[in-house]
């Protein structure tokens, strides 16, 4: 099987949970350390091998096509400054991948966003990142994954286990183990009921999709609030085609809200050689208080 060489990020959302701060900026252009939110998904596809990288955006959108343009100025200025490392990591930025961007005109549910995608992806499997959702181990994860749809030729989500009280806010899998951390899909249920769910597996933002979602996205009604869901469109492509789920190791953040967003930083910040040492013991100072 050829390799996958397209990633899809969606990244078309108002935002409307870090607000004021997201009324003239993209939620993806928020900071996590010294980079945007959306970097560590165009960076984890560029390690990946993909070659294209397709940005689903909206009104307002812009900064992030400014952030992974070509920027001389600013490099020439670094240079002359001494800064050759930050001039050098700026002209990275640009050379990632190649990116491109589609617009969804309407915000009509995460299917619908990736269905807008589905000219410039044509007829190939394609990674797609939700950016909110940062990996530990990114890069492995989806090495995981793309073995897995090599090897059993169809879609693979990745899940993991979370408390029962929690399932109500994921897409769950009824899930059939075929390997270590690997599980046939049986069905894939929105957000259900505690007490209703077929396990505990949830779904989680990498998924590595055949093109038939988008045929099955088209063929997907709305749902809540007029939305196309993407668990349901994987529901029907599950009708027709063998998908697997990927229980993955290491950490998952979740910078979609404000205080996972605060919670994010804060776990990135210890990690980080430059910035731990000073951040924890400030942490321990505080919390001393």
């Amino acid at each position: 099987m050829a390799r996958v060489r397209k990633a899809v990020i969606t990244a078309a959302g108002w935002g409307t949970r870090f607000l004021p701060a997201t009324k003239s900026q993209p939620k993806e252009m928020l900071p996590l350390l010294n980079r945007p939110l959306i970097q560590y998904s165009v960076e984890e596809a560029a390690a990946c091998g993909v070659d294209l990288v397709v940005i689903v955006t909206s009104l307002g959108k812009k900064p992030m096509e400014d952030y992974f343009d070509r920027s001389f100025e600013l490099e020439q200025m670094l240079e002359r400054q001494g800064k050759s490392q930050q001039a050098e990591e700026i002209r990275r930025l640009s050379g990632l991948a190649d990116i491109c961007y589609v617009r969804q005109k309407e915000q009509l549910g995460l299917g619908h966003a990736v269905l807008t995608a589905k000219n410039v992806v044509g007829d190939e499997p394609f990674i797609l990142f939700l950016p909110d959702d940062i990996f530990e181990q990114g890069k492995l994860v989806l090495k995981q994954m793309l073995d897995i749809h090599e090897h059993r030729k169809g879609s693979v989500i990745s899940v993991r286990e979370v408390a029962e009280a929690e399932v109500g806010r994921y897409g769950i899998i009824k899930p059939r183990k075929v390997a270590d951390r690997v599980y046939e899909v049986l069905d894939l249920i929105e957000k259900p009921k505690i007490g209703e769910a077929p396990s505990r597996l949830a779904i989680m933002g990498r998924y590595v999709l055949t093109p038939g979602v988008f045929s099955a996205i088209e063929n997907t009604p709305p749902g809540r609030n007029g939305e196309i869901q993407i668990t349901d469109a994987l529901k029907r492509l599950n009708q027709k085609q063998p998908m697997h789920a990927y229980e993955f190791e290491g950490e998952l953040y979740d910078a979609g809200t404000l205080l996972g967003w605060l919670k994010t930083t804060v776990a990135l910040g210890l990690k980080d050689p430059s910035v731990g040492p000073e951040l924890k013991s400030f942490l321990r100072d505080r919390l001393r208080d």
